[in-house]
């Protein structure tokens, strides 16, 4: 029979787990691995978005979740404009690595709030409607999930994936 210290320390190998993905499909590293400044900024027929506004839209919102569980202050952004880029593409590639990397380094810093055992997951936060870290953890991992799948399907309809 586990400790509670032990299924604590489980929950949040596995919630780390979920978050960088990898276990049911390949990870974001692996999706988002060679993006070209022009790919991310085609549309593929019939489809409402590109591949750069769900980077920009996974990003924003990966960032407000991540700020909404550490800062009680943290205003979102208004819904559903806050949370879309109107630019189909990015304005350069410094833009497209730039969103790349915040990406990346949001969801680090998720992890790092996961794994950091003074914090409780679940503890409601003051702040919010009973939300707490585990809850958002969650939220991070299947959005990114659904939108990293969206990633690889407009990938294909372009062509630029196997």
């Amino acid at each position: 029979m586990l400790t509670a210290m032990e299924q604590d320390k489980q929950l949040r190998e596995q919630l780390v787990k979920l978050l960088r993905g990898g276990q049911a499909f390949k990870t974001r590293d692996e999706i988002l691995q060679g993006i070209s400044l022009e790919e991310a900024g085609k549309k593929a027929a019939n489809l409402p978005y590109t591949i750069w506004q769900l980077l920009e839209h996974l990003r924003i919102a990966q960032w407000d979740i991540l700020e909404f569980s550490r800062n009680p202050q943290h205003q979102s952004p208004e819904w559903p404009e806050g949370y879309w880029p109107q630019e189909k593409a990015p304005a350069n590639e410094a833009a497209l690595n730039k969103t790349l990397h915040a990406i990346t380094t949001d969801l680090e810093e998720v992890i790092n709030l996961i794994q950091d055992p003074a914090n409780d997951l679940f503890e409601p936060f003051p702040h919010g409607n009973g939300q707490n870290l585990l809850r958002e953890a969650m939220l991070v991992a299947e959005h990114n999930a659904y939108h990293l799948g969206q990633i690889v399907i407009i990938r294909r309809l372009l062509g630029e994936w196997e």
